[in-house]
């Protein structure tokens, strides 16, 4: 097993004969692409996740839950009196009058073998379309962070990747110039150094 020596901190920053200026430029390009990633991340996050609560927030605020009617008997085998059922829920048709009095067909997941006209909760947006239950606050809070968790790491790879790339640039250079030295060395001494 290899000794690394005690962890020092900073020891990018610190005076040393042996460091070029290479060296310090790649230290605060390390510097500046992690700052970077870091606030790319979360601004990208934090505006993601506000907007898709402001978002969710509307949607509880515009969709309005209305009563609508199975217009044909749903498929499956109705629920028996000892509580086995055909099935969980099954698609089937209804039918609703949106708030403009215009009428409007749909498919809803309802109990397997329910009987036409029996009445459904559904909930419909403000131009009466069908829409899923808009989620709760908790449900939005929980869904908003997933989110702009998500965008923000996503945003966050951009900067990354792009300080990799850069820092792979830098080492190159860097090994080339250390073959360009060595090269004169072996001149000066009259052998090879490789």
């Amino acid at each position: 097993m290899a000794f690394r020596g005690p962890k020092v901190w900073l020891w990018r920053w610190r005076r040393n004969p042996l460091k070029r200026r290479a060296d310090m430029v790649e230290a605060w390009v390390v510097l500046g692409v992690w700052a970077l990633t870091v606030f790319v991340g979360m601004l990208a996050g934090w505006m993601t996740a506000g907007a898709v609560e402001r978002g969710l927030a509307r949607e509880r605020v515009e969709w309005r839950p209305l009563m609508a009617r199975l217009t044909e008997r749903a498929p499956g085998k109705a629920v028996t009196t000892n509580g086995a059922a055909g099935g969980d829920q099954v698609w089937a048709k209804v039918g609703w009058t949106g708030p403009d009095g215009s009428t409007h067909n749909g498919q809803v997941r309802v109990g397997p073998g329910s009987a036409s006209g029996t009445p459904v909760m559904i909930w419909t947006d403000r131009q009466g379309r069908l829409v899923t239950k808009p989620a709760t606050a908790a449900q939005a809070g929980l869904r908003a962070s997933l989110v702009g968790g998500l965008a923000g790491v996503g945003a966050a790879t951009l900067p990354f990747v792009g300080g990799r790339v850069l820092l792979g640039r830098m080492e190159r250079r860097r090994v080339e110039q250390w073959d360009t030295d060595w090269a004169r060395f072996d001149a000066l001494w009259g052998r090879p150094t490789g």
